[in-house]
């Protein structure tokens, strides 16, 4: 562990810290922000109110809209000469959402990062390939400076350039990469596409986030690049990544959340209500030490879940897989649909890759959803083909018989129909870094 005595703090011990450090935050954005004093005053809230970290519940939401409302610097709660940085998100509106941080808050980023890489497997002395976008996006910056705080050499390279990549890779023996999942898939396809054996490489972690993926994605990823896959959490609101990290020795249980910084909740995503632990619902943050642009119940859109893994290494709570995004949820002939949903169907076909889309399209007065899934290279290759179409499908014995049984699983499992395309490898456009688009939707609005 980097910080142990934190890392496995009594429960008890953590809520008597979380509530002195949700006390001092409140009385601190009341006199600081006047959006704050506001919202706090029409919920009938003062800082008196707020005693222990039990009380948090009193408190109102605090929404992406709240962000672009007062663009670009009206969250801030310092003066303008004590900010160190300033980075945003993309918004869909032209303008990022705006995020500032202190000297303070770039040291405690780095705190939780380099925490989040040590529980990911990485140690002092390590090479670390860095191909996450640097700029405004959070993931770059964060990265670089949390794994020099631990004691790892950076390799700067950033996204793209997927050839560069593992010239890098090969030359300087890098020993974790980080970026997200689908372009760690797009690195690994190269390798295959290359006949690189990634046993050959030095490569031992990859530290993958800022988009959902699944335990299918990590055993490609795993074999692909011949790494321990973990899962790295964040949001620019919130702080950016290192709010939560997987444990490479407890993959698939869940993800810590550094919550002497972060509390997390639970909450229904129509009433707000809080959940109790173990329940799906919206994932909403609070931040307990950040100086220069705190946030009061962060309303993220994320779908998770919390529970305590009395297993653990850690006392901290662990939030669940990503589900999707409540923003993101498609409702379709009355039916609620996250594309993970799609994706669990296509996790148990061997001869199918992870890349896949949703497009969501006007029938008529009747929306539909279909589904574009690559074939697998080893499969196209091995049945020589060079191009697909319906024709060629439904003719084709192994080909008809999977293309039947996903969209009867899809039926069955869902309660949609869908019509299924399958694609050649590398048809669907990939990410050079960034985020992969899940769903194309063209429905008129």
């Amino acid at each position: 562990m980097y910080q142990p005595e934190i890392e496995t703090l009594a429960i008890d011990k953590m809520r008597q810290l979380q509530s002195e450090r949700l006390a001092e935050q409140v009385a601190y954005l009341y006199k600081r922000v006047p959006f704050y004093k506001n919202k706090l005053d029409e919920a009938g809230v003062g800082p008196a109110d707020i005693r222990s970290i039990h009380d948090i519940h009193k408190l109102p939401f605090t929404k992406k809209g709240d962000l672009r409302d007062n663009y670009p610097f009206g969250l801030f709660a310092v003066p303008q000469n004590e900010i160190s940085r300033i980075h945003g998100s993309s918004g869909t509106t032209g303008k990022p959402t705006v995020v500032g941080y202190t000297k303070g808050d770039i040291d405690i980023f780095s705190e939780v990062i380099a925490r989040s890489l040590v529980a990911a497997g990485c140690r002092p002395g390590m090479i670390m390939q860095n191909a996450y976008g640097y700029g405004l996006f959070t993931g770059g910056l964060g990265l670089h400076y949390g794994a020099e705080r631990l004691g790892m050499a950076v390799v700067p390279v950033s996204g793209g350039m997927t050839e560069r990549q593992i010239m890098l890779m090969q030359d300087f023996g890098s020993d974790a990469l980080c970026c997200t999942p689908s372009y760690a898939m797009t690195i690994a396809e190269e390798l295959r596409r290359r006949d690189i054996d990634p046993q050959s490489l030095k490569l031992k972690f990859a530290i993958l986030g800022a988009e959902p993926w699944t335990e299918s994605v990590r055993a490609d990823v795993e074999r692909g690049l011949g790494v321990t896959a973990t899962n790295i959490y964040g949001l620019s609101e919130v702080m950016g990544p290192g709010v939560s990290q997987e444990d490479h020795e407890e993959k698939g249980t869940g993800s810590y959340i550094w919550e002497d910084h972060f509390y997390p909740e639970i909450v229904d995503r129509v009433t707000g209500e809080p959940l109790p632990y173990g329940e799906n619902g919206v994932l909403v943050f609070t931040t307990l030490t950040k100086k220069a642009m705190p946030v009061l119940r962060y309303w993220t859109n994320d779908i998770t879940s919390l529970y305590y893994d009395k297993a653990g290494k850690r006392t901290h709570v662990k939030m669940g897989q990503i589900l999707g995004r409540s923003d993101d949820m498609l409702i379709i002939r009355g039916v609620n649909l996250f594309h993970t949903q799609v994706e669990a169907v296509l996790e148990g076909f061997t001869d199918l890759s992870n890349n896949y889309q949703l497009l969501v399209k006007n029938e008529g007065t009747m929306d539909e959803v279909e589904v574009m899934v690559e074939l697998d290279i080893e499969l196209s290759k091995l049945l020589e083909l060079v191009a697909l179409d319906n024709e060629i499908v439904k003719n084709h014995d192994r080909l008809g018989a999977m293309h039947r049984s996903i969209q009867k699983k899809i039926n069955d499992n869902i309660g949609l129909t869908m019509k299924v395309h399958f694609l050649m490898p590398g048809a669907i456009p990939r990410s050079e870094g960034g985020k992969l688009n899940r769903i194309v939707d063209t429905r008129k609005k």
